[in-house]
């Protein structure tokens, strides 16, 4: 499919559940797919340089390390956009974002108190969204779900 898949990854050694998702249902593979990591460093701020490391993985995928101090504001968009992928800048137009979203679900099975599967849940809900930290536009976002047990 034309454009680019973006999905985030907490690691970057690891398949995103979105990517899976997204090929098992929608059998859909864009021409240009990228995986992004967000780390945070040990220092205030990294500079521009140090930034973003891209690897090239082959046949249209692509690895983007994207490096932020623990006083950055991050924003991958613009982090996206100061780097090219395979000589081409990105156009956010031609881009979609896709994130593994996970519902808890508190249920009686034998491990946690039931209650503190309840306050678990419930403040996994209350969390800012990946979306909303990273600054990416809600309209070009694609969210791919999954329901885990307690």
């Amino acid at each position: 499919m034309p454009g680019t898949a973006v999905f985030l990854n907490a690691q970057a050694d690891v398949v995103p559940h979105a990517l899976l998702h997204n090929l098992a249902h929608n059998k859909v593979l864009h021409e240009r797919v990228v995986f992004v990591t967000v780390l945070t460093e040990d220092v205030p701020y990294v500079g521009e340089q140090e930034r973003i490391q891209v690897k090239t993985l082959g046949t249209g995928f692509f690895q983007v390390l994207i490096h932020y101090g623990f006083k950055d504001d991050p924003d991958i968009p613009l982090a996206l956009q100061q780097c090219k992928v395979c000589g081409e800048s990105f156009n956010l137009l031609e881009t979609s974002f896709f994130f593994s979203r996970e519902t808890l679900i508190p249920t009686k099975l034998p491990g946690m108190g039931l209650w503190r599967e309840r306050l678990f849940a419930w403040m996994a809900r209350n969390a800012q969204s990946a979306m909303g930290f990273f600054k990416i536009p809600a309209n070009r976002v694609i969210e791919l779900g999954t329901q885990i047990e307690l």
